[in-house]
C-alpha cells in the first residue's frame, strides 16, 4: 500500500513540476492570464492531493479492520 501512496505523490509532484515548467514561457499580453490560471491549477493539485491522502488512508483503514 506504501508503493501507492508512493506513486500518488510521484505523479502529483510531477504534474505540479511540469505546470510550472509549462508556464514558464510567457507571452507579454497573456501574463495575468497565464499568473490566474497558474494559481487554479496549484489550487486543483492541492485539493486532489488532499482527497487523494484521505482516500488511501480510508482505504488502508477500512481494509486492516
Amino acid at each position: 500500500m506504501s508503493m501507492a501512496i508512493a506513486i500518488i505523490i510521484i505523479i502529483l509532484a510531477a504534474s505540479l513540476i511540469g505546470t510550472f515548467l509549462v508556464t514558464r514561457r510567457e507571452e507579454a499580453k497573456y501574463e495575468e492570464s497565464t499568473k490566474r490560471n497558474t494559481v487554479n491549477l496549484s489550487i486543483i493539485y492541492l485539493i486532489m492531493f488532499v482527497v487523494f491522502t484521505v482516500g488511501t488512508i480510508w482505504f488502508i483503514v477500512t481494509a486492516t479492520s
